[in-house]
């Protein structure tokens, strides 16, 4: 598998929030090849499922990944301009400027504009740039701009992938396409290894707005563990803290009450005796990641959530490095390797000692 081409072709696609079906057949064309069978939910889950060889009913691990992307909606067509506003979070300061394609009745490029410095009233230079300032143009008069595009049309930025130094990536949507990239690693890792248990792997949708896709996809598949592989926040100027990991040291296993914390442990013993290098994080509350929503579901699951560094996360210039990626996915195919009848039986709260750690 050609890893850093995927990630590119992940990271170009578009596939805003509830919008996700562009980067869907991304994600199906790869996957296609590594599992037994793909398929979409009513919700736009795209659900692949490799079989294990265990004997039937056999368990069931998720592994979740989001492929929807943060982006922005046409609020107006105002003459021969676009106002829009924001699906999911983006940091206004990096919009002005940026390269967009509106999916109108056709996709049309488009850029977004503000009011040069030299016509701004005292003051406010010095200020970011409000949403409702900027404007999108893509060129058209008027009449024709309001034939072709509707209030309610999913604006996407346009940002080529790039090759930095270092088995450095940087684009726009790695949060969290990153994470379908791993777990493409695992699958493809897993068609070499023998498994007992059945793996369903989740590009799940609209977790930028509310976790959506990961609810109810875990509500159908009811698995027995659920690992969510997203992005965490790395090292970079003006984010130093105890609360950043570093690029190409490996995924950051999140430890707190949203995750279960033998689970945790499990994870972590794998990565150790593999030579796997990991990070931990710390998470008092909600990860505010799918693991939160498969946490959750029915009458609960135990959940691990595994973070890819990622620098400038929600911004068009988000940065990993790919090595993170493949040691993420060896790490949930090595774990997967290692489940068998009796796993279960060690994810009991009994097991769990005093200190709840998965260190």
């Amino acid at each position: 598998m050609d890893l850093i081409s995927f990630l590119k072709t992940l990271s170009e696609a578009s596939g805003i929030s509830g919008y996700e079906a562009g980067v869907a057949g991304v994600v199906r064309e790869q996957f296609v090849a590594l599992v037994d069978e793909v398929r979409a939910d009513a919700m736009g889950n795209l659900l692949a499922l490799k079989r294990g060889s265990g004997p039937e009913p056999r368990r069931r691990i998720m592994l979740a990944g989001h492929m929807d992307e943060i982006g922005l909606m046409v609020t107006l067509v105002e003459g021969a301009f676009l106002r829009f506003t924001e699906v999911g979070g983006f940091d206004v300061r990096t919009l002005p400027g940026q390269e967009v394609t509106v999916h109108g009745r056709r996709a049309l490029p488009g850029i977004i504009g503000t009011r040069p410095p030299h016509v701004l009233a005292a003051g406010d230079a010095s200020r970011p740039t409000a949403m409702e300032d900027l404007f999108i143009d893509v060129g058209l008069g008027a009449d024709e701009l309001s034939a072709l595009v509707r209030v309610g049309d999913p604006v996407t930025l346009r940002a080529a992938c790039a090759e930095l130094r270092n088995g450095r990536l940087v684009g726009k949507a790695f949060d969290d396409r990153a994470a379908l990239g791993a777990i493409a690693v695992c699958l493809d890792l897993l068609r070499q290894m023998s498994h007992a248990w059945d793996v369903y792997a989740v590009a799940t949708v609209q977790e930028e707005v509310g976790l959506r896709g990961a609810f109810t996809s875990t509500y159908g598949i009811i698995p027995d563990i659920g690992i969510a592989i997203d992005v965490g926040f790395a090292r970079q100027p003006g984010f130093d803290g105890p609360e950043a990991i570093d690029l190409d040291k490996g995924p950051a296993l999140a430890i707190g009450p949203n995750i279960h914390p033998a689970l945790g442990r499990e994870l972590r013993a794998v990565a150790d005796f593999y030579e796997i290098p990991v990070q931990a994080v710390s998470a008092p509350g909600g990860t505010g990641t799918d693991a939160n929503a498969i946490q959750i579901t029915r009458e609960g699951i135990p959940t691990a959530l595994l973070g890819v560094p990622e620098r400038s996360m929600h911004t068009p210039a988000e940065t990993i490095c790919v090595r993170d990626v493949q040691r993420t996915g060896r790490l949930l195919a090595l774990f997967i390797v290692g489940l068998g009848g009796d796993f279960m039986d060690r994810l009991t709260w009994a097991a769990v000692d005093s200190k709840g750690s998965a260190r």
